[in-house]
């Protein structure tokens, strides 16, 4: 019973911060996409770290980011903003290819990963690699809640909501100001040059 006041706030949060999620649709369920994204990843510019590797840690000044992001996305990423419900066109991107990280590149998120949750922000059901994501407590507005940003720059990026589809159970609500996509094309030609 001491726990049905965090159930109650954990609902009522899901529904409105991120709406009610509708019927849950994997773009694509193959591993082997996954495994295909997963090992040309590094061949990238983006050179992430090695999957047990360290995450070195960007640490720019505030202005940087001022001067590099659009203000829409310094507010989300910087400021702990949140962008308008769907009004990202990362919502209907269904191309394979790898999400990451708009401030910094790091690979955040694979395209077999995201599904449509209905609820106006791009959704996955887990990261790239738990290490490259960063998950905190948020208390903000009443609430408690898992916030999750960038492991390398900080940035902010949404939350996650035990709602999403099997195998984790969880949705990652993010802002798609956040992530750039990069599509499984440019993966074969950078192999190329």
């Amino acid at each position: 019973m001491r726990y049905l006041p965090f159930l109650f706030a954990l609902v009522l949060l899901s529904t409105t911060a991120c709406n009610s999620q509708s019927k849950v649709q994997t773009s694509t369920d193959t591993s082997e996409l996954a495994t295909t994204v997963k090992s040309q990843t590094p061949a990238y510019k983006y050179d992430p770290p090695a999957v047990d590797g360290e995450i070195v840690p960007i640490d720019k000044p505030d202005s940087y980011w001022k001067e590099m992001l659009s203000p829409e996305a310094y507010n989300v990423m910087r400021e702990d903003g949140t962008e308008r419900s769907f009004t990202s066109p990362l919502n209907d991107e269904k191309r394979a290819g790898i999400f990451t990280c708009a401030a910094c590149g790091l690979p955040a998120y694979n395209s077999d990963a995201k599904f449509k949750s209905g609820t106006g922000w791009p959704s996955f059901f887990q990261p790239v690699n738990d290490a490259y994501v960063k998950q905190d407590v948020d208390n903000r507005y009443g609430m408690r809640r898992v916030e999750v940003s960038c492991a390398r720059c900080g940035s902010h990026q949404g939350h996650i909501f035990p709602d999403g589809p099997k195998p984790t159970g969880l949705r990652y609500c993010i802002n798609g100001v956040s992530l750039n996509f990069v599509p499984m094309e440019d993966f074969s030609k950078a192999e190329k040059e």
